[in-house]
């Protein structure tokens, strides 16, 4: 059918523009986020790409559910403001002849939100806690950027390199000061240093041409000595990184084949991201209604309004999963039935309002019928 061809091509092209923008939007403010957290000393700052790719592809099942039920809100929304609509009911067209075309473009929305949901948003999730903890379990001096003062892993020390050289080997102008446990301070200054390992993994700093300082240099116990080599262990050998145990980040068959509260909760929410896409497409076209005359802000606030409620019902929902409050039996359906509900109600109104047998209807042909007379007369 010409029309359901035409409203497709329709919807995909707004559905580009809008899953552009909104993914800009989001890039940029994790961008932010995350080129603060280099900045801190939190991420590696060869790591950034790499995070930025890991936090655009969790965030991506919410970006393609506002898409999908944007585009088809803008879709109605424009129809009644041209008055396309008034023809379409005048032909005698119901409205549910809408829900063909936008399953259609929404089923590939709903198939990706999906695979996103179950499949890349974990693998994401895990990878990025592996990073940071790769970065974590990095030696306090493989950590330090050069010209910045850098707390290490265990908060006892501060370091300070000019420079470093090589696969983090050789640093220049090393500055260490560390806080012993009886709450005295030692500086340690030196032209160049080492990263060595001894039989047992653990890592060392060797510095050459140094000198050390313990104590306060106004008190009698204040020490200075010149040392021609000296070591300071920064890494001991690392356990094995085992990443992110949450629920988030575990694979699907693994929250199944584990059902406590905390993995039930999470796949309740990824089950939920593919129906919340559906569902809110299937709103939209009764929500999408405006009067031509009128603008359709309102319209279009009640109706980001209703998607907020459902988003953040469902996150209520999985918390009081997660704390054992309520079933995921009964969870995992309650929401998207009262929504679909609502979607129905909505269908009928609208339909029972665009009837010609409705009273407004009826009403309307009768005042035209009047001013018909009137102008013949």
């Amino acid at each position: 059918m010409i029309f359901e061809r035409a409203l497709r091509r329709e919807l995909i092209s707004i559905a580009g523009a809008v899953f552009t923008t909104l993914f800009t939007i989001t890039i940029t403010i994790m961008l932010i986020k995350i080129l603060g957290q280099a900045a801190g000393g939190k991420i590696a700052s060869a790591d950034v790409v790499a995070m930025l790719g890991f936090a655009a592809l969790s965030y991506s099942p919410y970006i393609l559910i506002l898409t999908g039920f944007i585009s088809v809100l803008l879709v109605i929304t424009r129809s009644y403001q041209d008055s396309e609509m008034v023809v379409w009911f005048t032909a005698g067209l119901g409205l549910t002849r809408w829900i063909k075309p936008v399953l259609t473009f929404g089923i590939p929305v709903v198939t990706l939100t999906a695979l996103l949901s179950f499949i890349a948003t974990p693998w994401a999730n895990q990878q990025s806690a592996e990073f940071r903890e790769r970065f974590a379990k990095r030696s306090d001096i493989s950590r330090v950027s050069p010209g910045r003062f850098q707390e290490s892993a265990s908060s006892d020390r501060v370091f300070f390199v000019e420079g470093v050289s090589g696969e983090d080997a050789k640093v220049r102008n090393v500055f260490v000061n560390s806080r012993k446990q009886n709450g005295q301070t030692s500086v340690v200054v030196a032209k160049e240093g080492t990263m060595e390992v001894d039989s047992n993994g653990d890592k060392f700093l060797v510095m050459h041409q140094g000198r050390r300082y313990d104590g306060v240099p106004t008190q009698s116990d204040f020490q200075m000595m010149e040392f021609e080599r000296y070591g300071i262990l920064v890494a001991r050998q690392s356990p094995v990184m085992i990443g992110d145990t949450t629920a988030r980040a575990l694979p699907t068959p693994v929250l199944i084949a584990n059902p406590t509260n905390p993995n039930l909760g999470e796949l309740l929410w990824r089950i939920a991201t593919p129906i919340m896409a559906l569902l809110l497409m299937l709103l939209a076209i009764p929500l999408g209604f405006v009067n031509p005359r009128a603008g359709r802000s309102a319209n279009l606030l009640i109706a980001l309004m209703l998607a907020v409620v459902y988003s953040n019902m469902i996150s209520v929902i999985r918390v009081a999963v997660n704390q054992g409050k309520i079933s995921f039996s009964i969870g995992s359906w309650v929401v998207h039935v009262v929504v679909a509900l609502i979607a129905l109600s909505l269908y009928a109104w609208r339909i029972k309002v665009n009837s010609p047998y409705h009273p407004l209807a009826l009403w309307s042909r009768f005042r035209r019928g009047i001013h018909a007379k009137k102008a013949s007369a």
